[in-house]
């Protein structure tokens, strides 16, 4: 054999060896992915998979004595799009998240933005702000329905001393779902400002400095600097917000009696769902409903993914 035939089998020795070296670096690489997914992934399967889908099954069934159910078909969802009390429900959901979406983001940026500056004492302030997210949120719902009392909350009692009448915050059908979105709008301030917080930081200085020195107002790079370059963490805010708005029910549940007149004009998809699944124990119409939600806020979702290319710069 020649010496240039020897170094030529050398040289694909090598490379044979380096392929090896890499293939098997890089299937322990995957090996420990899958590791660390490996929780998360059980996880979400036994929490939030397959209650799904054992509640899409039951979304056919009807549920009666000693825990038996029997097959339906689309009953449910016949009766669904024909119960009145289901479609109010989606009217309040929809009013619920357009009312508390948009100012729960804009007020969290206003916030993120304020507690961005370099000022005294600021991570008592950012503490304070994020502090409704650390409270249970049945202490929250209970401290604010002493607050709107019409007989003797504070609110109704400071409008008093400046010669107002106040409104009934929770037993008017017109101001119930006012004062829910009020208590949903202050309690998400702290998290979305944390999240649209860390946006800003992530924004170079470099660019204030330059808009600064070409005699730009504060107010024109809030948004030609900063609303851009922080849209795909006001993106992110925006889904979730929108996902958690449709969701609510901890607050109408605690804040409004069953026997209360304004039930009806601020009970949730979420809320009548917990109604016929655990209170009148028809599971298998609850679990219609609560379908109908997931379809509600799939739909939504695709909507603003869809959306986002025209106002989200990455």
């Amino acid at each position: 054999m020649s010496k240039s035939g020897s170094i030529a089998e050398i040289q694909m020795d090598k490379k044979i060896n380096i392929k090896k070296k890499i293939s098997k670096s890089t299937l322990n690489e995957w090996k420990w992915g899958y590791i660390m997914i490996f929780p998360t992934f059980i996880g979400l399967m036994v929490l939030n998979i397959i209650p799904a889908i054992q509640t899409f099954i039951l979304s056919f069934e009807k549920a009666g004595a000693f825990g038996k159910s029997t097959w339906v078909g689309l009953n449910n969802y016949k009766r669904l799009f024909q119960d009145a009390a289901v479609l109010q429900s989606v009217l309040n959901t929809l009013k619920y998240a357009v009312i508390v979406v948009p100012a729960t983001v804009i007020l969290s940026l206003i916030v993120a933005v304020l507690l961005n500056k370099k000022i005294k004492g600021i991570s008592a302030y950012r503490t304070i702000y994020f502090l409704p997210m650390v409270a249970a949120p049945a202490a929250i719902a209970m401290v604010w329905r002493w607050l709107f009392n019409s007989e003797y909350g504070l609110i109704n009692y400071l409008l008093s001393i400046i010669g107002i009448s106040g409104p009934k915050w929770l037993t008017d059908p017109n101001m119930g779902l006012i004062s829910i979105a009020i208590v949903g709008i202050w309690s998400s301030i702290g998290y979305n400002m944390i999240l649209l917080l860390a946006g800003l930081q992530e924004i170079p200085k470099d660019y204030y400095e330059a808009a600064s020195i070409d005699g730009a107002s504060p107010l024109r790079q809030f948004f030609t600097i900063t609303i851009p370059l922080v849209s795909p963490t006001m993106f992110f805010v925006v889904v979730t917000s929108v996902i958690s708005a449709f969701q609510v029910f901890d607050v109408i549940f605690m804040m409004i009696d069953p026997t209360n007149p304004a039930l009806g004009k601020t009970q949730s998809l979420v809320y009548l769902f917990y109604k016929y699944s655990f209170t009148l124990n028809d599971k298998g119409y609850g679990s219609a409903i609560v379908m109908l939600l997931l379809a509600i806020i799939m739909i939504i979702t695709v909507i603003q993914v869809k959306c986002q290319k025209k106002w989200v710069n990455y």
